[in-house]
């Protein structure tokens, strides 16, 4: 299976979201890092799996159980 790899620029026009919401809010606390997003050869430069981002999009929205982390981010599990 060949997955479609977005940079966040890329992401921002398929979701109708700021690139600045995506990097502040979304990542870490709904996107999790090696689910739906990787930083390739363990560098900075981020790339977001289109389709795990979207098989996800939809049940996560009421379904989704986290702990809020003083920080402000999501403990997930």
């Amino acid at each position: 299976m060949s997955l479609t790899y977005l940079t966040t620029d890329e992401l921002s026009k398929y979701i109708k979201y700021d690139t600045r919401t995506i990097r502040e809010r979304l990542k870490d606390s709904v996107l999790i890092e090696g689910v739906h997003y990787i930083r390739p050869f363990g560098g900075r430069k981020i790339l977001f799996i289109w389709e795990h981002i979207e098989r996800d999009m939809g049940s996560k929205s009421s379904t989704m159980l986290a702990i809020p982390m003083l920080n402000g981010g999501m403990c997930h599990g």
